[in-house]
């Protein structure tokens, strides 16, 4: 799992790795809720994580505020898989 300050922020930017290799990247305040909600604690998790269980936490980037997490989470979906798994690898 990668961190980036995550801590320090109240919006934090992630990136899954889905059972069938698949990446979801989304937005959260709190991210191991979250995680736990796209593995089926709740009914809460997205409906892309659903039939792709188990997810596995690889990203994590802080955000100032949730504009912030937004317009970052639009960018890392622009990017291509290769560009993604570069940023996962990156990233300590």
């Amino acid at each position: 799992m990668a961190t980036v300050a995550a801590s320090a922020a109240a919006w934090c930017v992630y990136m899954l790795r889905c059972a069938d290799g698949s990446l979801y990247t989304g937005i959260t305040t709190d991210i191991a809720r979250r995680v736990a909600e796209h593995n089926g604690n709740s009914a809460l998790g997205a409906r892309y994580t659903r039939s792709r269980r188990p997810v596995q936490l690889v990203y994590v980037e802080a955000a100032a505020n949730r504009a912030e997490a937004t317009r970052r989470e639009a960018t890392i979906k622009l990017l291509d898989r290769a560009r993604k798994l570069a940023l996962c690898a990156a990233t300590p």
